[in-house]
C-alpha cells in the first residue's frame, strides 16, 4: 500500500497553489499604435519584446493587453504590455496583479527616464512618479509608491520645449547601434530579478 500513499501525497502537492512569492508581473511601459513602436517613449514594450524574442514565447491578447507567461526556474514571469495607453497603464497593472494574485514587491515596471544617461539602467524598490504619466498612473491605481521601477536611461539631450517631442522621437543613429546591447543587459536585469531579489539586482545592475 506504501505506492498508495505515494501517489495520494503526489496528487495533493500538484494540486496545491502556486506559491505567489514565485509568480511575477513584468509590465513594460509604452504607447499601443505602429507610430510609437521605434520611439524613446516605448522602451518598456521593446525591452519586454526582447524577453519573448530570445525565449521564443508569444503575445497573446488578453484584458487591458498584450501577455506572455515566461517559466524560469519554479518562477512564472506574466510578462504584459498594456494597451491602455500610457496615461492609463496603473488600470492594467492593477488588474494583471489582482488577477494572478502577485505582491507588489513583485511587480517590477519598466519605463523610460530622461534623467538619466541613454542605456543607463537604475532599479528601485520605490520612487515618485517624476512627472511620468505612466507611473502617475500606476501610483494612483495601486494607492502607493512602494513598487519595484527598472528605468531604462534615455537622457535629456533636447532643446527647451522639446521635450515631447523628443520622448516620441525615434532613436538616433547612434542610440539604435547601441541599442541591442542595452535590451540584452535589461533581459539579464529582469531574471536576475525574479531569480535573486532586487536588492542583489540593483548592486549587479544599477549604473550600468
Amino acid at each position: 500500500m506504501k505506492w498508495l500513499t505515494n501517489l495520494f501525497t503526489s496528487n495533493k502537492e500538484e494540486k496545491e497553489p502556486a506559491d505567489p512569492m514565485k509568480k511575477f508581473l513584468i509590465a513594460g511601459l509604452g504607447n499601443i499604435g505602429a507610430e510609437y513602436i521605434h520611439t524613446r517613449h516605448n522602451i518598456g514594450f521593446k525591452v519586454l519584446d526582447r524577453l519573448v524574442q530570445q525565449e521564443g514565447l508569444e503575445w497573446q491578447t488578453a484584458k487591458l493587453g498584450a501577455v506572455a507567461e515566461y517559466k524560469l526556474k519554479g518562477r512564472t514571469l506574466i510578462l504584459l504590455k498594456p494597451n491602455t495607453f500610457m496615461n492609463l497603464s496603473g488600470k492594467a497593472i492593477k488588474y494583471w496583479l489582482d488577477k494572478e494574485n502577485i505582491p507588489k514587491e513583485n511587480l517590477l515596471v519598466v519605463t523610460d527616464d530622461l534623467n538619466i544617461p541613454f542605456g543607463t539602467i537604475r532599479i528601485k524598490a520605490k520612487g515618485s512618479d517624476g512627472g511620468h504619466n505612466g507611473l502617475k498612473s500606476i501610483q494612483q491605481l495601486l494607492s502607493t509608491s512602494d513598487y519595484p521601477r527598472f528605468r531604462f536611461g534615455i537622457s535629456d539631450e533636447f532643446k527647451k520645449g522639446q521635450q515631447i517631442s523628443y520622448v516620441l522621437g525615434e532613436w538616433d543613429e547612434e542610440e539604435k547601434a547601441k541599442l541591442p546591447e542595452r535590451l540584452d543587459k535589461s533581459v539579464e536585469a529582469i531574471k536576475e530579478f525574479t531569480l535573486s531579489g532586487l536588492a542583489n539586482t540593483m548592486s549587479t545592475f544599477n549604473g550600468k
